[in-house]
Formats: C-alpha cells, sequence, structure tokens
C-alpha cells in the first residue's frame, strides 16, 4: 500500500502542491476554507485502497501553493483553471472531481465548464448554485447589529488581521464551532447563528472555545493546520469570498446552464449551509439544476466538515459512486 506523497506541479501560471496516495483513475479533491490538503486525509487511504488515484491539491492561496497577490487572482474561473492546469501537469486526460465547502463551486464548476475533463463531480456540504438574478452580496443578510459572515470578509485586511491574531485559536475555534458536536442537543441548528458577525466585535466573537476537541479532531490535526496557517496566512483564502460578486458577472453567459455529469451530493444535517435562507428549496429541486445526480445524502448529526467529521460514512458513499461510473 502507498503512502501520501507530496510534489509541487506548475499549473496555469502558479505553482500547485499535490498530495497524492494510489493508484488508478484520478480522484481530485478540492478543499474549502479554512483547510489544506490534510482534510482529505481520511480519503486519500481510502480512495488509494480502492484502486482509484487521490489527489488533493493545497487549493490557490492555501498552504504551499502560491498565492497571487491581487483579489482578482482567485475568481472561480482561476480556480477552475487551476484544476484542468492540474489534470494537464499529471497528465490525466478526464477525472472525477471532488469539492467540500469552497471546495465545492470549484467543483461544480469545473463540471459545468469543462465536462470534458471533468467526467463526474462529488459535491460536499455545498451544493451546485445556479446563477441567481442579482449580485449574491446584495441578497445578503444585514441589520443594524450584524451582518452575514461573507459581507464581514469583503473589506481587506480585516477579517485577515482578525484570524492572524492567534492563528491556532482562531482554527480552533472555527472547526469547533462549524462541527456537529457544537450543536448536539440543539435541534440539528448551531446554537448561536454563527454566520451573523456583530458589528461591535468579529466573526470569532461569537463562537467559544471548547475545553476538549471533538473525537474527529485531534491536536496533532490542529497542529497541522496551524503550521500551514501561520505559514500562509489567511489572504489568500480570504480572497474567494471577495469574488462573489465578480464570479456572478462572470458567469453571465452561463446563466441557465446545467450539470450534465454525473453527480453526488454529500451534507450533514447539522451542516450551518444547509440551514442558509433558501437552501431547503435549493436541495429540493437540485436535480433540476444537476439532472444526473446519482443520490443525495444527508448525514444525522454532522455539521460542516464533512469528510472529517463522518470519514467513513463519506468514504463509502465516494466508494460506491465511483465504481458505478
Amino acid at each position: 500500500m502507498s503512502e501520501v506523497t507530496h510534489r509541487t506541479v506548475a499549473a496555469n501560471g502558479i505553482r500547485i502542491h499535490l498530495a497524492e496516495q494510489g493508484e488508478g483513475p484520478l480522484v481530485l479533491l478540492c478543499h474549502g476554507f479554512p483547510e489544506s490538503w490534510y482534510s482529505w486525509r481520511h480519503q486519500l487511504k481510502a480512495l488509494a485502497e480502492a484502486g482509484f488515484r487521490a489527489v488533493a491539491p493545497d487549493m490557490r492561496g492555501y498552504g504551499d501553493t502560491d498565492a497571487p497577490a491581487g483579489a482578482d487572482q482567485y475568481s472561480l474561473f482561476h480556480l477552475v483553471g487551476d484544476m484542468v492546469g492540474v489534470l494537464d501537469a499529471l497528465g490525466e486526460p478526464t477525472a472525477v472531481i471532488a469539492g467540500h465547502d469552497w471546495g465545492a463551486p470549484v467543483a461544480w464548476h469545473s463540471a459545468l465548464l469543462r465536462p470534458d475533463r471533468f467526467r463526474a463531480v462529488i459535491g460536499l456540504s455545498v451544493p451546485y448554485r445556479p446563477r441567481g438574478p442579482a449580485p449574491p452580496t446584495a441578497g445578503m443578510l444585514r441589520t443594524d447589529t450584524e451582518s452575514f459572515y461573507q459581507l464581514y470578509f469583503q473589506a481587506p485586511g480585516v477579517a485577515d488581521a482578525e484570524l492572524e491574531r492567534d492563528v491556532r485559536l482562531s482554527l480552533r475555534k472555527i472547526l469547533f464551532a462549524a462541527s456537529g458536536d457544537a450543536s448536539r442537543g440543539g435541534g440539528g441548528t448551531p446554537r448561536r447563528p454563527i454566520a451573523m458577525v456583530p458589528h461591535d466585535g468579529g466573526f470569532l466573537s461569537v463562537m467559544s472555545n471548547p475545553e476538549t476537541l471533538p473525537a474527529w479532531l485531534t491536536e496533532a490535526d490542529l497542529n497541522a493546520y496551524a503550521r500551514q496557517f501561520t505559514r500562509s496566512g489567511f489572504r489568500g483564502g480570504l480572497n474567494w469570498y471577495r469574488n462573489i460578486d465578480r464570479n456572478w458577472e462572470l458567469l453571465a453567459p452561463y446563466a441557465g446552464a446545467v450539470v450534465r455529469v454525473p453527480a453526488l451530493y454529500v451534507a450533514g444535517d447539522r451542516d450551518l449551509v444547509v440551514h442558509f435562507p433558501g437552501m431547503d428549496r435549493l436541495l429540493a429541486a437540485l436535480t433540476r439544476f444537476v439532472p444526473e445526480l446519482r443520490r443525495s445524502l444527508m448525514l444525522p448529526g454532522c455539521g460542516h466538515w464533512t469528510q472529517q467529521e463522518r470519514a467513513a460514512e463519506v468514504n463509502a458513499a465516494m466508494i460506491e459512486f465511483l465504481r458505478s461510473l
């Protein structure tokens, strides 16, 4: 059985760090915020043992991958281009692409824009969301006292400074707050709407520092993330959010387009994403926009960090889907 190996490839004009394991059909794994290739540690091993070549990049702006200075260098077109570039660098004509959190829109749009290169797609937490009639930030909640966290992330340098003040503590709070463990006994949604940022505080101000870590997250795991973000900072990851409206503008030619490759969607019923306003209607109608959706799996008691909180169930669902192709 092979071990995880690491290398850096040139792709789409930047250097991208890859973690890879196994041989066979390629499965490309795109992480979200604030994570890295390491969030797929359980899937790399399971997919390799099942006969697949699993490759998890540090995405643009993260870990050991380049982080271009300009915020405009983080659009969905750049990110999809990075994944096409990774396939070229690996000498692979096609792959199945999987994504979690922000990596899920990259995966969905890779399948939408380049179905010739991405023959199937797996989305974790975030479903495919078709282009709406107005820029996304126009519909985000803001009141006299608080704003949706993605609005708070828009101002360059603000969230960056808050999160970098104590990198390890920031990650500890975020990873716990968005997990299923933070809402045990809370009826399936977090006790406090952590998606909202009070104007008199910051993103972290509504999050507690847990006395103990949940079973799926060890101190060694937290140390691994902290080392990466201490080195890279949070600016690259936050720049993805600073392109939300620009992505909407750039994707105008694809308004009404649907994802036509085979697809799998997996989320936790305690994931804050599935409780965003309007998400219940989108999930109920997902096959309208992803007509080849083979399965939607909702994991009871699972929060946002799908493939880490429920590694065995996610691995089984992914492998079953991959073998069906």
